[in-house]
């Protein structure tokens, strides 16, 4: 029989990302961002008179934060040490939304925190990179990690079998975001999220049809 998989986001669920960005675009650009989410939707504006940025204004300080200063990232609190639990049960991968120009950065970000595994730099829904990762490994059982609802949506959609964990390791925004419909459990802290992935492995059922909560 197959190994589990579980398949994981990098940003808010492996690294903090909001913070250092915000830390970032204030210091170098003179951009104040406002976290009240994880949408970037008239979060960031300008110091000198408070408008919001224009929405082709947002891709290249993202991009350019990409390319240049993943490196202020850190960790979550305890997901490198799940990840180092769960992995002695299932294969991982990280299927993160940096896109393909930044995957090679990303397992570059991730190994200087000696966490070793396969990365997929994607963009859009990750339901159909999801379906493709169940039919490349066969799995046993799969569980997909994400802080976005819309993601779990996407999976829910493309590979229903999937289960799915709601995780945003991101104290400053965790309070500001409800619980994603199509998630099976909402849980900000990888101390329980382990325990909560290692149950789903152990059990090692398919995931119940998608219904939203």
């Amino acid at each position: 029989m197959n190994r589990p998989l579980v398949i994981t986001d990098c940003d808010e669920v492996l690294m903090h990302m909001v913070v250092p960005f915000a830390e970032w675009v204030d210091a170098e650009h003179g951009v104040i961002f406002r976290i009240e989410d994880a949408s970037f939707a008239n979060a960031l504006k300008r110091k000198e008179c408070g408008t919001p940025l224009e929405a082709a204004e947002v891709w290249p300080l993202l991009d350019g934060f990409f390319r240049k200063e993943m490196m202020r990232q850190y960790p979550i609190p305890g997901a490198l040490a799940a990840m180092a639990a769960i992995g002695a049960e299932a294969d991982i991968v990280v299927l993160t939304n940096v896109g393909p120009e930044h995957q090679q950065a990303r397992i570059e970000q991730l190994a200087l925190h000696d966490f070793h595994a396969p990365v997929i730099g994607s963009r859009g829904g990750k339901g159909e990179p999801v379906r493709r990762l169940i039919e490349e490994y066969k799995p046993s059982v799969a569980v997909f990690v994400d802080d976005l609802a819309g993601h779990h949506h996407s999976v829910a959609q493309e590979a229903p079998d999937v289960w799915r964990l709601h995780l945003v390791g991101e104290p400053a925004i965790a309070d500001k975001i409800a619980p994603a419909p199509y998630a099976h459990a909402r849980i900000d802290n990888w101390k329980e999220a382990q325990r909560w992935i290692l149950a789903r492995l152990a059990e090692n059922i398919p995931a119940p049809a998608a219904e939203p909560v």
